[in-house]
């Protein structure tokens, strides 16, 4: 009996170690499991709101595919001017924070979607330097399925050391008539007298990110 205890005592203790090991290597797996990768990275967002001077619906939604590409200089000019960007956003990512109902009524199919389309889709055809950072940026944005030319403006933000900037602020406005959108109409019903035409847009993009990825 003995010689059985002296034997269960150091089976037991290799027992221990061993089940402590799975342990400590099953909890190390499981945090590892927990970390962030790239693809669970936050998304783009852009803010948006559609106006008649009266007043305004804020809304934002997600942008996918976006990319922007852009040649390396050699000398002091403006590092973007040579610039392309598309960009896609998602009309049911479109979300409120005034509620669900605002968030259905920005979704209503036959405004910024329909059965064939349900994204707005910008791609730049050329970019004019304003300034220091600062460029109008022309293109073609499509919403329905339908593209007509817009004039987005972008300023670059970086430090005075850097030769680039680290992030890019893109807005502009766009009036929804050129489209045939009539808001009220779609949403309500019923058109107004003072129709909500304008659409504004702004971004903050970060061009560690997005530039040539």
């Amino acid at each position: 009996m003995k010689y059985v205890k002296f034997i269960a005592i150091p089976l037991a203790v290799v027992g221990s170690l061993s089940l402590y090991s799975w342990t400590a290597d099953t909890s190390s797996n499981s945090e590892k499991s927990t970390q962030p990768t790239s693809e669970e990275q936050p998304s783009q967002s852009i803010n948006l709101f559609v106006t008649h001077g009266g007043c305004s619906l804020p809304f934002s939604g997600k942008v996918n595919n976006l990319h922007i590409e852009t040649e390396a200089r050699n000398d002091q000019g403006n590092p973007l001017e040579s610039m392309q960007i598309h960009f896609e956003i998602g009309v049911n990512s479109f979300a409120t924070c005034l509620g669900d109902e605002y968030t259905a009524e920005v979704q209503t199919p036959g405004l910024f979607k329909n059965d064939q389309h349900e994204k707005l889709i910008f791609e730049s055809t050329n970019v004019y330097t304003m300034g220091v950072d600062w460029y109008q940026i022309n293109g073609k944005l499509s919403i329905k399925g339908v593209e007509k030319q817009v004039k987005f403006f972008a300023t670059g933000i970086r430090n005075p050391k850097e030769s680039i900037s680290t992030d890019l602020i893109l807005e502009g406005q766009v009036d929804l008539s050129d489209w045939g959108i009539d808001y009220e109409k779609i949403v309500h019903g019923k058109s107004m007298e003072h129709a909500t035409k304008w659409m504004h847009l702004n971004m903050k993009i970060n061009l560690d990110r997005y530039l040539n990825s």
